[in-house]
């Protein structure tokens, strides 16, 4: 069986610089098809706060009960919550690059209405995305097994190396 990897500073680095390039992308790209840009509301930005908030609970739930009440896991809930750490992670990096560099391309004018309205609520968003890539990483950790070991890994590994 193939042993998940935690997901490297250059994975996440990655997802965030492949989400500013979307979001700087979008502002020339709709005045190229002679459109006007999309303006952010707050329910995007809300919406990916709160699964922050959720996905977070379930980061500090797993943490207790894995590490402080030495609880056990099945490995098929282990396996959802890693799947939920990793997807939360990919949703939460480009959601925050691409919303940072939505309102990075309208910081020169922020000083307009409208101008300022996207700035500050793609601001937000990102902020929200940036919590929820936190959040991910935090349930990623928490899933790790006290000890680290997989006890038939090294039955295996010790009848392999003694024949």
């Amino acid at each position: 069986m193939r042993q998940l990897r935690r997901a490297t500073p250059l994975f996440v680095a990655g997802l965030l610089a492949a989400g500013v390039v979307i979001g700087v992308l979008v502002r020339p790209l709709a005045t190229r098809l002679d459109s006007t840009p999309p303006q952010v509301g707050w329910g995007p930005a809300t919406m990916l706060l709160v699964i922050a908030l959720l996905v977070g609970a379930l980061a500090w739930t797993t943490w207790q009960s894995l590490h402080k009440k030495h609880e056990r896991m099945t490995s098929d809930h282990g396996v959802k919550m890693l799947a939920l750490s990793r997807s939360s992670l990919i949703v939460g990096g480009i959601f925050a690059g691409g919303y940072g560099g939505y309102a990075l391309s309208f910081v020169k004018d922020a000083d307009t209405p409208l101008g300022s309205d996207r700035v500050w609520h793609a601001g937000f968003a990102a902020g929200a995305g940036l919590l929820l890539l936190i959040a991910a990483l935090f349930l990623e950790r928490a899933c790790r097994i006290p000890g680290g070991e997989d006890p038939d890994a090294t039955a295996n590994g010790a009848a392999t190396s003694a024949a």
